[in-house]
């Protein structure tokens, strides 16, 4: 079964491209769709509440033994706890690629043990452990244009009619609405309690004795009787009049004391933790996160389809806005790249045809792109990919490069018509046997880069899985082409130029082929000039490559670094932060300043704001965010219409307002690290020291953090500054008066903390019964003189007479990070800086700034870009090292490989070159085209070697060996770096959704072909001798008694040049 046998049976040479093309579109209709593989580590968030206590009451009695039974859990890399008022939260990271599932359970096991340790109000509500990943998929708002219903009515209708189906979803890990549940308030007058010597347990006791449910049996079970009944007792009460009907006590006039009396009730919230607007009316944001390993984009068409399920039953008044959605950006990103495609294939077609001159050779590599494009999907679906960004780009990038294979086999054909043949069958098997070893050697060398790239570990090494995998198929599917279908097509359609008599046929075609020829062959002469020169002076070689590998160095080390461009995402976070100790309402006060202000910006089409919640702090009064949905990206085609000029915008807009600090940021680019864009770290505190020492210190860090030319600015949300009270029981004064400090304790949480004491049942779910102070009896400090303990005796005494108050000011959030106090934060690096630039940055600041006992660490994004960024020099060099292994044992030398590696440097240092100018950064775009260049320019450069070797086995000299190969092989180097470079122009010049990969991915490769290819054509003929000379004084040439016609051919054309000279 040789190729000869493709060549005669056309019909089996075109089944087997037509079977890669079906399995391709079964592939492509299968495939899952979203913007970047998965990468992020899954987290596994373990969740706590322990309503009215302080950040340090939480921090020591919650997040100390839960943190100490989790630490150490299987496959986890780091963990992070907060601590807030009321809430405890602790985040577990694993290392990319473990089991989501089987983390969670590892997670819940190590929960499990630390329980009997935490106090009973924490067990009683629970602990809650899911498996989610940090970043938000979708962001949308339930609101209420014409201002009919309020936020409560607003948050329920969500919690009761939409969240529940959302949970269903597959791959939804968790729904957070940022509104409360409902609740039975009971707020208690501790004036008319006292009177009637009551305190807070007894309220307690009597809901436990008086709201119950109760199995009570059967009447007329096992006898003999007619009937048989159920008794049922009535349950728990479910308005706020039955409660109020709730007997605490009965007087000694025989009357009762019912809780109506003492307390005012309704059905209220749970929390009053929130204040939202959507569009500047009362509305309700609920935020999805994804579960590890879901697909964020199929998470988010199912969630799409139910909200417009949902809008057809929504009452009247009540409407919803998308806000934010992994989608968006992906569908007008994705549209893109297909854009590009079809540019990238049209324009290759058209070289294609400026070189071949005619429509007919034209069409097999045409056909040949198809194949190979197509085809690479079937395999994309066997290896479990998706179609990404990334595998997309790698088929841009392929484009270029699988038409090559087919071009040297169209090329081959017609240079025997140029010669003179007549029959296209004998052209073709002639023209084939002096191109095959070629063709398998040069794919398998392409391929060769791509395979070590993909055995790294990491975030960087999926990404370069991806791409590689995805690039080598489709050059891989163009070798088999240009073996089977291409060589049958040029048997079936090329014809010879001359017809019968050996005259060019008159047409078109003829007389285009005639002046491009005519030119061409001017070019070659020129070009056999240069490449002599560089052969008399072989200096000027060396001088040549030295001076590029210098460049290299130079560049490697100066272009700044990123993981992945930033894009705009049509989105934007802002971020306000109020002055310490600030209320509820007077955050939101400060909220509708800032969203008076934004909703001017022309370019904004929805955007919600709410109060009591922050995208980096979490929840507490004095923090708020906004987030910020920008129009379609057709509708803002201009500069100062993107994400950046927009939060430029809001900065100056929001300059005035002084009492908020004001941070505005776009989303992460890839979904699972942290909620925001730039860099995110932790200071840690090690030595164990006190607050306020750490809190100075973090100030001189961010202090000298912000001196730094490459960061934009650095900022944390945490703050020493909140006012709080210290309590201070005295108890030997407590004793005397017969009253315990523990009643006491339970009094002050009766009265000012909120108690969930029982629960009721409404709307076919349950709430919690919540016991507090009517909020005027607990204005301030005075209050504390009006409010009553009960004595041993029954006397009731002030609660002021034994508790004594001190203001001291401390954090409302503690941190911690792997077990140590932390302090995180946040920044973005400055314009024309990346975030490679500010992690040095950070890096050389804090081995300045902090002492001894204090350290840092990165997390999220940034953590794993400090770790992926040595890795760049060392693929690169694995990459060339495979290639010269292969070469040599192809060529059966260890020394001729030189001659192809040492060209490479010079594509390198053009492609930085480029990416400098355009003032791109090397991040995994650009890396990704740079290993395709290994590559491709490898090949180009086997191809010269190849022939020269053939010729020189043939016994020519060694100049004119590397000479008329050099010439020979022009043509078809100009048609595949020309290819190449035309099917990235659409790339570099994109703007508009996702330019910026785009650029810099087109940019790289251009660069790297122009130059390395002109390196190419003038240094690997100099090369070639160097090496070939050092070759045959190892081992003496062995010649070739039968060379093939066209070698015997140029063999007779040197002996006539030598006895013209």
């Amino acid at each position: 079964m040789t190729l000869k046998h493709f060549i005669e049976r056309p019909v089996l040479a075109s089944v087997v491209s037509i079977v890669i093309v079906i399995a391709g579109i079964i592939g492509l209709a299968t495939l899952p769709v979203e913007q970047y593989p998965d990468i992020a580590p899954p987290t596994v968030m373990v969740r706590a509440s322990y309503p009215g206590a302080s950040a340090e009451t939480i921090q020591k009695s919650v997040i100390a033994p839960l943190e100490q039974a989790i630490n150490g859990v299987e496959d986890m890399t780091y963990m992070t706890s907060s601590a807030a008022v009321g809430s405890a939260s602790v985040t577990i990271y694993f290392r990319q690629g473990i089991n989501a599932d089987m983390a969670a359970v590892n997670v819940q096991n190590k929960v499990s043990r630390a329980t009997g340790q935490l106090p009973s109000e924490v067990t009683q509500i629970g602990v809650t452990t899911m498996k989610r990943q940090t970043s938000m998929v979708k962001i949308f708002s339930l609101y209420s244009p014409d201002d009919s219903y309020d936020e409560t009515f607003l948050s329920n209708y969500s919690k009761i009619n939409i969240e529940p189906r959302i949970q269903r979803i597959h791959g939804v890990g968790e729904v957070f609405t940022l509104g409360a549940d409902y609740s039975m308030r009971v707020w208690l007058k501790p004036d008319v309690m006292a009177q009637y010597k009551l305190i807070p347990s007894d309220v307690t006791a009597a809901l436990a004795e008086q709201n119950i449910e109760s199995a009570t049996g059967t009447l007329g079970e096992n006898s003999q009787n007619t009937f048989q009944y159920t008794m049922k007792y009535r349950g728990r009460h479910q308005t706020p009049e039955e409660f109020g009907e709730i007997v605490l006590l009965s007087k000694p006039d025989g009357t009762l004391l019912r809780l109506k009396d003492i307390a005012d009730i309704e059905l209220g919230s749970e929390s009053y933790a929130y204040k939202g607007y959507t569009n500047g009316h009362p509305g309700v944001s609920t935020m999805i996160f994804q579960t590890a390993g879901s697909n964020a984009t199929q998470v988010v068409n199912d969630v799409n389809a139910l909200l417009d399920e949902v809008q057809a039953e929504l009452p009247k008044g009540i409407a919803v806005a998308h806000l934010q959605s992994v989608n968006d950006f992906l569908y007008a990103s994705m549209k893109e790249v297909m854009k590009t495609l079809f540019e990238a294939i049209l324009l290759v077609i058209l070289v294609v045809y400026v070189f071949l001159q005619d429509i007919r050779s034209t069409l097999i590599p045409t056909a040949s792109i198809l194949v190979s494009l197509v085809g690479t999907f079937g395999f994309l679906a066997l290896a479990g990919f998706s179609i990404n960004l990334l595998t997309l780009f790698a088929l841009v990038l392929a484009i270029g490069t699988v038409v090559d294979d087919a071009i040297i086999v169209v090329e081959a054909v017609q240079a025997r018509f140029d010669v003179g043949y007549k029959s296209s069958y004998m052209a073709t098997v002639d023209a084939m046997s002096g191109i095959t070893s070629a063709i398998v050697t040069s794919t398998l060398v392409f391929m060769a880069v791509f395979i070590p790239v993909s055995m790294m570990g990491g975030t960087s090494g999926v990404f370069y899985t991806q791409f590689g995998i995805t690039m080598a198929v489709a050059v891989g599917i163009s070798a088999v082409n240009a073996l089977t279908l291409s060589p049958a097509l040029c048997a079936i359609i090329l014809k010879p130029y001359l017809d019968e008599n050996g005259e060019m046929r008159d047409n078109f075609a003829a007389r285009f082929r005639k002046a491009f020829n005519t030119a061409f062959s001017a070019l070659v002469n020129k070009y056999k000039h240069g490449v002599l020169l560089f052969i008399k002076h072989k200096w000027l070689m060396w001088s040549t490559l030295g001076l590029a590998i210098a460049a290299l160095v130079l560049l490697m080390n100066t272009t700044k670094t990123g993981l992945v461009p930033d894009e705009d995402q049509g989105t934007i976070m802002v971020n306000v932060t109020t002055a310490p100790g600030s209320s509820l309402a007077e955050t939101h006060k400060v909220m509708q300043r800032v969203s008076e202000r934004i909703q001017g910006i022309p370019q904004i089409r929805d955007f919600m704001e709410v109060a009591g919640y922050g995208m980096i702090a979490g929840q507490g009064p004095s923090y708020g965010m906004a987030i910020i949905k920008l129009k379609d990206w057709e509708e803002r085609p201009n500069k100062e219409d993107a994400v950046n000029a927009v939060i430029g915008q809001i900065y100056g807009r929001t300059a005035d307002i002084k009492d908020a600090q004001i941070f505005a940021v776009a989303p992460p680019m890839i979904s699972g690290y942290g909620t925001s864009t730039g860099f995110s770290m932790n200071l840690q505190d090690k030595a164990g020291g006190e607050l306020k020492d750490f809190y100075n210190i973090y100030l001189q860090f961010i202090g000298a953090l912000n001196q730094r030319p490459e960061i934009a600015q650095a900022y944390s949300t945490f703050n020493i500054n909140f006012p709080q009270y210290m309590v201070d029981i005295d108890a030997a004064k407590a004793k005397r008066a017969g009253v315990s400090p523990n009643a006491i304790l339970s009094t002050l949480a009766g009265y000012y903390g909120g108690q969930y004491v029982s629960n009721i049942n409404r709307f076919s779910k349950m709430y919690y019964v919540t016991l507090q102070a009517d909020p005027k009896y607990r204005l301030d400090t005075e209050s504390l003189n009006n409010v009553y303990v009960r004595s041993n005796n029954g006397e009731m005494a002030p609660l002021g007479q034994f508790v004594n108050l001190t203001r001291v000011y401390s954090s409302e959030v503690l941190s911690r990070f792997n077990m140590y106090s932390s302090i995180a934060v946040n920044g973005t690096a400055a314009a024309g800086y990346s975030s490679g630039d500010a992690i040095k940055a950070i890096q050389e600041v804090a081995a300045q700034v902090l002492p001894k006992g204090y350290g840092y660490e990165f997390d999220g994004i940034t953590r794993e870009e400090a770790q992926t960024g040595s890795n760049t020099a060392i693929i690169f060099g694995i990459c060339i090292l495979l290639i010269y292994l292969i070469l040599s044992a192809l060529y059966e030398s260890f020394l001729i490989p030189f001659a192809v590696i040492l060209s490479v440097p010079c594509g390198l240092m053009g492609s930085f070159l480029l990416a400098k100018m355009m003032g791109m950064e090397n991040n995994i775009y650009l890396q990704t085209g740079i290993i395709m260049l290994i590559g491709l320019l490898s090949k180009t450069a086997i191809l010269i070697t190849e022939y020269a070797a053939d010729r020189r086995a043939a016994g020519m000299s060694l100049s004119q060996a590397a000479v008329s190969a050099a010439k020979a092989r022009l043509r078809p180097i100009l048609m595949t770096v020309l290819t190449c470079v035309f099917g990235m122009i659409p790339l570099v010049l994109s703007h508009g959704v996702g330019a910026n990969g785009n650029s810099t991915l087109g940019a790289g490769v251009i660069g790297g072909m122009i130059v390395g290819t002109l390196a190419l054509l003038f240094l690997v003929p100099t090369l070639f001798i160097v090496f070939q000379t050092l070759q045959e004084k190892i081992k003496p040439l062995e010649f070739d008694p039968d060379p093939q016609w066209a070698v015997r051919a140029e063999l007779e054309e040197c002996k006539n040049e030598k006895e013209e000279e």
